[in-house]
């Protein structure tokens, strides 16, 4: 537990996938002053400004402290947690033996850098039989994610400080951030004559104000942009053949249809000068590294899937992989999507085969024999250090060898990677274990036999944040039970059956999981900056007790293994891998067993640690050499236990794993370690968008709304209350000037939006950031918050009561958010202040 002394304490970040490490003061529960943390091993002291006000979520005086029960008459009851246990987990189980485990459905992931209560959920999901599970991801990345797998198995990012040249698709990173020191790098390109800062986007965002290039395309037709430009790329013949012969398979066949490609054509379609296409597609061939990345400004849009490959055979032409300034691939702590990688180190395993059979043989058939012998030699201290050593022989003769394939089955099965392919219901395609989440009241509101009848969520608000609010809300009203875990009282919580009351990400334990740079990669642990409020609980607790009350893991195993765990790591590691061999059918309790067991022994409150334990000893497996070059010593049981003890030690984080350039090529999944360029199923879907004309809108809804805009003054959810905004307080709808004009509107004016699925009143805002015929309203608002009488107080628009699930993408169904048709109708009401955001 770490207390204030008066001066700085360490933490991070939770607004964004970029975590920045965080110094904070407290003034008894209140975090009073906030700066960057400049011994942070990736920020580095930076931060933006929405972080300097995080006291507005952590002390929100609206904050939930005891479990509430829904009644009979629709309003909430407080309850003790020991009932709240103890019924919740009977009606768990009563839907899963009276319609199965897999009719449980779990939505989690949580506000950035909430993800330890997430692994030890997916426990409780995996101990009641559970096969479906979704979070915030499902609607943003799957289609990229879908993309980066085909093309070599894993997550990229780029290394924009270095970049020659930095593409954004979509991506408006002085508002959203995802770049390292974003607004620092971003100057710094947009100032050096020999580096050049291109941006795709219909508006004219922050970003694409300082850019060289900003190619305004017309909303909805990025897919034809980048058409546009690879046409170019390869009709002037400057792609990197060399390269592509040497680094990849199937680029012949997909140079091939890239030479089909009508550029004047394409440059029509997206509304942008064939000349200034040409002009961007010899600046990116030209420059000696090139880095793109792509956003929800597209991901959320037509074509999203086929845009994200186009996107990527930008830098994959050009050869830009492998080198600083361009794109690589990276470690994880623990994968976020897909599966598991494992780099074999440099120097070989000595009779790595023989070893593992032999190795994987005695645990299996030894593993209750360990623990017994364990559990006995936990007796007296000469017995312990016996059975410590004895455990240090057997883990260096075979740990190297078994440790690989238990890694992959514990970490592809907790991320789900392992699930169906489809869901019960519409046969909806699955990726990286994640429901789509346009399909998710598809797989409740019906009477196919396989529907879902129960859904749990923890600290996402997917009745605010997913497509057509009002359908959701539909939704939870015909589950049998549902279970919301939160800090406070959000929009999905007002549906569910049980609210339990979570300690705030301050509070406990916690660790920012977005692992996503190269060469030099890091985590941190957040130590809690102060007690928990009374009454609440942190989730990995929660989810502990459920499967306590469930009684799904035998107490006397729990018992063998604390056992060992008291007498030393290495004992424990011999009697928990063993187990895990003999008895896969626990590898989705994981997390829990953990907690139970080696959580037992770690410093009082550490607790839920004990699932980084087995991500630290996931990541030295998996890239023993990159962990090493981090500084972290040993070889293979050891340097696992010498990450975690830094990790655990460390308050403003730490390098996991630190490359070398060449070194990426070892991140790639397929086993000949080239880029698999040619994806049969896009390429086909390019050689029909050649031939489309892009419509998005009808007379009907002549404009196309942007639904959840990025800007000074936003952020994710856990930003309640509406007081943290100091501009742009009413989240006003922008609107180019040639609309209002044509509407008869200025700024101020009352109006409301319609779309196919509903309605919503917004206060303009006349902006030269938008083009005739766009309009965008901005994410995370909407949102109740009482006011100081206890009545809700709502203020701007939820944009997901105008976004629907049936404008989706055509092959993995994310919804098309940034591009809906609507309408503006002026209200009749007295026009009100608006400062821009």
């Amino acid at each position: 537990m770490t207390t204030t002394d008066g001066g700085w304490q360490k933490t991070a970040c939770i607004l964004c996938e970029n975590n920045c490490g965080l110094e904070v003061q407290l003034d008894g529960r209140s975090l009073v002053k906030i700066r960057g943390d400049k011994a942070h091993p990736n920020s580095k002291g930076y931060t933006c400004e929405k972080p300097l006000r995080l006291d507005k979520y952590q002390s929100n005086p609206h904050r939930l402290t005891s479990p509430l029960r829904r009644t009979p008459e629709g309003g909430y009851e407080e309850i003790d947690w020991d009932t709240a246990i103890t019924e919740i987990g009977a009606r768990l189980a009563q839907v899963r033996d009276e319609y199965g485990g897999d009719k449980i459905f779990y939505y989690a992931g949580g506000g950035q850098g909430n993800h330890l209560g997430a692994a030890y959920g997916r426990s409780l999901l995996h101990a009641l039989g559970g096969l479906y599970y979704s979070n915030a991801l499902a609607q943003e990345k799957v289609g990229e994610a879908w993309v980066d797998a085909q093309l070599y198995g894993t997550h990229t990012s780029g290394d924009y400080e270095n970049s020659e040249v930095a593409l954004f698709v979509g991506k408006n990173p002085w508002q959203s951030h995802g770049v390292a020191h974003a607004r620092t790098v971003l100057r710094e390109i947009a100032r050096d004559p020999e580096r050049a800062l291109i941006v795709i986007d219909p508006r004219r965002s922050e970003t694409a104000e300082i850019a060289d290039i900003h190619l305004q395309v017309k909303p909805g037709t990025d897919a034809w942009c980048l058409a546009a430009i690879l046409g170019v790329l390869v009709e002037e013949d400057l792609v990197d053949r060399a390269w592509l012969r040497e680094h990849t398979t199937g680029a012949d066949a997909v140079l091939a249809v890239l030479q089909q490609v009508d550029v004047t054509d394409c440059s029509r379609k997206c509304g942008i000068d064939e000349e200034l296409i040409r002009t961007t597609a010899r600046r990116i061939a030209r420059a000696s590294s090139l880095a793109t990345y792509e956003d929800i400004g597209v991901q959320q849009g037509p074509n999203s899937t086929l845009v994200s490959y186009l996107n990527k055979l930008q830098w994959i032409l050009t050869g830009n992989f492998a080198k600083p300034g361009a794109v690589h691939m990276h470690s994880w702590l623990f994968p976020l999507v897909g599966s598991w990688h494992h780099i074999p180190p440099e120097r070989p395993i000595p009779l790595a085969r023989t070893r593992q059979v032999v190795g994987d043989l005695a645990m299996r058939r030894a593993a209750p024999l360990i623990r017994n012998l364990l559990q006995a030699g936990e007796s007296s201290p000469r017995r312990r250090a016996m059975a410590e050593k004895s455990a240090d022989v057997a883990l260096s003769a075979f740990f190297d060898a078994v440790s690989v394939p238990l890694a992959r089955r514990f970490a592809n099965t907790l991320n789900m990677h392992n699930g169906p392919d489809t869901t019960p219901v519409t046969g909806a395609p699955i990726f990286s274990g994640l429901v789509q989440a346009t399909t998710i009241t598809e797989e409740i509101l019906t009477d196919h036999p396989d529907r879902l009848r129960a859904m749990w969520v923890d600290a996402s608000n997917p009745v605010h944040s997913l497509p057509d609010s009002q359908r959701m809300r539909a939704a939870f009203e015909e589950l049998e039970l549902t279970v919301v875990v939160d800090v406070a009282m959000t929009e999905t919580a007002r549906c569910a059956d049980y609210v339990l009351p979570a300690t705030s990400q301050f509070e406990k334990w916690e660790g920012s999981l977005f692992t996503l740079h190269f060469p030099h990669n890091a985590y941190q642990a957040r130590a809690p900056l102060m007690d928990r409020l009374a009454g609440t609980r942190p989730e990995p607790e929660i989810y502990v007790a459920l499967i306590d009350e469930l009684g799904v893991v035998d107490q006397v195993l729990i018992d063998q293994l604390t056992a060992a765990a008291r007498i030393g790591r290495k004992a424990f590691a011999l009697a928990f891998f063993s187990t895990l061999a003999a008895r896969p059918e626990l590898t989705g309790v994981v997390p829990y067993l953990l907690y139970k067991t080696l959580g037992s022994t770690l410093p009082d409150g550490q607790e839920s640690l004990a699932v980084v334990w087995g991500m630290a000893h996931l990541c030295a497996i998996g890239y023993p050499d990159g962990v090493s070059r981090a500084g972290h010593q040993g070889s293979g049981f050891d340097l696992g236990e010498s990450l975690f003890a830094a990790i655990q030690e460390s308050r403003q984080g730490v390098t996991i794993t630190d490359d070398r350039y060449e070194d990426a090529w070892g991140y790639i999944h397929h086993d000949d370690k080239r880029i698999h360029v040619h994806i049969p199923a896009l390429i086909e879907e390019l050689g029909l968008l050649l031939w489309t004309e892009p419509r998005f809108t009808s007379s009907e809804f002549p404009l196309t709304l942007s639904a959840g805009e990025r800007r000074a003054f936003t952020a994710n959810v856990i930003f309640r209350d509406p007081e943290w905004r100091r501009r742009d307080k009413s989240g006003a709808l922008r609107i180019s000037s040639e609309d209002a004009a044509a509407l008869g509107v200025q700024t101020g004016d009352a109006v409301r939006v319609v779309t196919e699925v509903g309605e919503a009143a917004a206060t303009v805002e006349i902006s030269d950031i938008m083009q005739a015929g766009h309009i965008s309203l901005p994410n995370g608002f909407g949102l109740a918050h009482p006011d100081t009488d206890g009545q809700d107080n709502v203020v701007g628009t939820p944009p997901n009561e105008l976004t629907g699930i049936t404008r989706r993408d055509k092959f993995f169904l994310t919804p098309w958010h940034k591009n809906v048709p609507a309408r503006i109708e002026r209200l009749e009401s007295e026009p009100v202040a608006v400062e821009a955001g």
